[in-house]
């Protein structure tokens, strides 16, 4: 059994303002998962992106605006959304303290397509 102590996890700087924690992921060992906190500035999130397998995020702490497929909802604590596969979708925090969300892939490899090509699209490869 491998325990995984998330606090002892490096926080990655994604971009100026937004930062991520890689819980579970294929450099854990999984097979099956991908499982990551971001922590978000006010007004800053997830460009939109896709990726190729379902997504769920849930929002922690604070308020984020979340855009799926055109459509976007606001969601506080302990709400979430199910991101269906191949489904362009992002987020933002429109809150004023920092915005917190999990995510959960049903993927072990993070792989996303931007729409802007200059982002990274493949991380967390062992």
């Amino acid at each position: 059994m491998q325990v995984l102590d998330h606090a002892a996890q490096p926080l990655e700087t994604w971009r100026a303002g937004v930062t991520t924690r890689m819980r579970v992921s294929a450099l854990t060992a999984s097979a099956q998962l991908c499982i990551f906190e971001q922590f978000c500035e006010p007004g800053l999130g997830a460009p939109p992106h896709l990726h190729a397998v379902e997504e769920v995020l849930e929002v922690i702490e604070g308020e984020a605006e979340i855009t799926l497929r055109g459509d976007t909802s606001r969601l506080t604590a302990d709400q979430s959304v199910v991101i269906p596969a191949g489904a362009l979708h992002g987020f933002r925090n429109v809150g004023t303290g920092v915005l917190r969300v999990r995510a959960t892939l049903a993927a072990p490899i993070f792989e996303a397509s931007y729409e802007d090509r200059g982002e990274l699209s493949r991380r967390y490869v062992p």
